[in-house]
């Protein structure tokens, strides 16, 4: 492990690094405190209502970006780890952390690291890619792997279940980081005491979740601190070092065979989109499909599928038929829902999409004019009613919050816009805005 420290930090200008800042009241997510309850606090980092930190703090072009419980933020760049925290003038960048220990391959740990979320101060939450698992024919296929004294058992297969996925990992006195614990603790029996990594939570064999696509802290309302992470396959709910796996808006694809028989086939293809809506609901988005999940206050409720009904149930699951047909890639890559409460879905190719459910499983769809380009890699909802819009070449937009009023964030160097991270909890609020030249936060939205 190699680690390189700044050689000096000055004092934290309030409190240690990496103590939580006051806490918000345990309202309904997304609701806003009365007027008699705590008021928030700007934090511990500059309230400038524009402020490049790639220039203030030299923290480059990470690949991902994330702030803790702490407010400490988390930097991910390929197989090193940085962590700037409150007070520092540069990060600390740790290398060659728990899954990026041996050098990223098809044969390796992982193939390559993919996000970084924040989660209780001092602690974030690395994902990684790794390869699809698949038949000696090349089809993509609902793998089971058996464990150790089962029929077909080999070592090195059931190696398979500890590729990508997820690492938690710690904040250490000095600013390095070092591995907690790659996730594997699941609340499903059949799991328990396999440190296998992330794989179905009801049956331990499937190992369906394996490359990390997205992730998302909650930052406030009564489920304060959950983390979801999306994957190839389905989202996967997260308290801690447990999680629970996994959801997905599948549908059935069914072909008819030469004797006339019919097979149908599960399609759940990779999910990038994830968001949290202003009531806590579970916004998520494949390459197909999406859907809005409502999670239960249990942990091991998350992947009770009874669709529309039980513990979690979904209010919408559906596609945009004003776009393509149920088979066709809409290639979702965010999905957020504003404070008017119309939902907007960001597509790689065909621009930001708004809906409003009619049924179900079908909405109102009306694409978003105005925007120089149809490639949309990010969006953000904030707390003043706007939705920021992250372009793949046409940098920052704010859609204003009467719907149809855009205008270019300017201040915000870069044309590749790939993250978007929001911080209500502090006021003026954060938006931390990554694109190709760097980290940029924005206070006040």
């Amino acid at each position: 492990m190699g680690n390189e420290v700044p050689p000096k930090t000055p004092p934290v200008p309030s409190g240690d690094a990496g103590t939580p800042p006051p806490s918000t009241p345990d309202e309904d997510a997304g609701t806003q405190p009365d007027a008699d309850e705590p008021q928030q606090h700007a934090g511990p980092w500059p309230v400038d209502a524009v402020l490049d930190y790639t220039r203030s703090f030299g923290v480059g072009t990470p690949r991902s970006v994330g702030l803790d419980e702490g407010l400490n933020l988390w930097l991910l760049d390929g197989n090193r780890i940085g962590v700037l925290r409150p007070g520092d003038m540069a990060p600390t960048w740790t290398t060659g952390v728990g899954q990026a220990r041996l050098p990223f391959g098809r044969d390796s740990l992982a193939i390559d690291s993919t996000v970084i979320c924040g989660g209780e101060a001092g602690r974030a939450y690395v994902g990684y890619r790794t390869h699809e698992m698949r038949r000696a024919d090349g089809i993509s296929q609902r793998t089971y792997i058996p464990g150790p004294g089962e029929v077909n058992y080999t070592p090195e297969r059931y190696a398979e279940y500890q590729k990508g996925d997820l690492d938690a990992v710690r904040l250490q006195p000095d600013g390095t980081v070092a591995l907690e614990e790659h996730i594997w603790r699941t609340t499903g029996s059949s799991n328990a005491g396999r440190q296998i990594g992330i794989h179905n939570t009801n049956d331990f064999h499937y190992e369906e979740d394996r490359s990390v696509l997205n992730c998302a802290r909650v930052a406030r309302g009564r489920h304060r601190g959950d983390l979801y992470i999306t994957t190839n396959h389905g989202v996967t709910r997260i308290q801690g070092l447990t999680y629970n796996s996994h959801r997905h808006p599948g549908w059935y694809l069914v072909t008819t065979n030469p004797d006339g028989s019919r097979d149908e086939s599960l399609q759940c293809p990779p999910m990038y989109g994830l968001g949290i809506a202003p009531n806590g609901d579970v916004l998520v988005a494949n390459e197909q499909m999406l859907g809005v999940l409502v999670p239960s206050g249990k942990l091991e409720e998350w992947d009770r599928e009874k669709t529309w009904d039980g513990p979690t149930p979904w209010t919408f699951k559906g596609f945009n038929e004003a776009l393509n047909g149920q088979s066709s890639d809409d290639f979702w890559r965010a999905f957020e829902q504003t404070t008017s409460g119309r939902y907007y879905l960001g597509s790689a190719e065909y621009g930001v999409w708004a809906m409003t459910p009619k049924t179900r499983s079908a909405g109102n769809w009306s694409k978003l004019s105005g925007l120089p380009t149809n490639q949309i890699l990010a969006l953000k909802a904030t707390d003043d009613g706007a939705l920021y819009i992250g372009t793949n070449g046409a940098g920052l937009w704010r859609l204003e919050p009467d719907g149809l009023t855009l205008t270019q964030v300017r201040q915000v160097s870069g044309q590749r816009v790939s993250q978007l991270v929001y911080e209500p909890t502090v006021t003026p609020s954060m938006l931390l805005v990554l694109t190709d030249q760097g980290l940029t936060v924005l206070r006040g939205p």
